[in-house]
């Protein structure tokens, strides 16, 4: 973990406009994680004919595992393990959005969306090189999933929550001296 000394020194010798940029990032791509994990609590799951088919579950996903963690996918379908794996999942994502968001313990916001993601991308490794039904592109090993990975890396990289954000709040608070209480002893 580098200084806060180191951190500040990087932090001034970026341009404003790069400071927004970075900022703008962290939020776009906090307000997707929240709003997947909401749209995973609020809305139920839907056939391919689109009929409701009850509250989301990852057990289609986990099913249709295919990368090096399928057999991990696999273990919690068969297991019953979805049930506690479908709740934490919502509860992550709308965590680390928040994070992102509001800058809000914004290094373990980005640590836990990196895990997420790269979780979700070892399941199922995009390797046909063909659209994939209901997808809207082809994918060939780098997806969604692994550029915004990516780009968390770099949000993480240049610690954003030092620039705007409750953390840049709190770390203020947290590097003014102490104010000393001077009391006068009498002679």
């Amino acid at each position: 973990m580098r200084s806060n000394l180191a951190s500040t020194k990087i932090i001034t010798q970026l341009t404003s406009w790069q400071q927004v940029s970075l900022i703008a990032l962290r939020t776009l791509i906090g307000w997707h994680f929240l709003y997947e994990g909401y749209y995973k609590v609020a809305l139920p799951g839907w056939s391919a004919d689109g009929k409701p088919l009850g509250p989301w579950t990852s057990a289609g996903y986990l099913k249709a595992a295919s990368g090096p963690f399928a057999p991990l996918a696999a273990w919690l379908v068969s297991s019953g393990a979805v049930r506690w794996v479908d709740p934490a999942i919502k509860i992550a994502l709308i965590a680390v959005g928040l994070s992102l968001m509001l800058g809000i313990a914004t290094r373990i916001g980005c640590i836990a969306a990196l895990a997420l993601l790269s979780l979700f991308y070892l399941v199922a490794i995009p390797l046909s090189g063909s659209q994939v039904a209901g997808s809207e592109g082809a994918y060939l090993i780098v997806n969604k999933t692994l550029i915004e990975a990516a780009a968390i890396f770099v949000l993480l990289t240049f610690s954003t929550g030092e620039i705007a954000g409750f953390d840049r709040i709190f770390a203020g608070r947290r590097t003014r001296p102490p104010v000393k209480e001077v009391v006068e002893v009498p002679r």
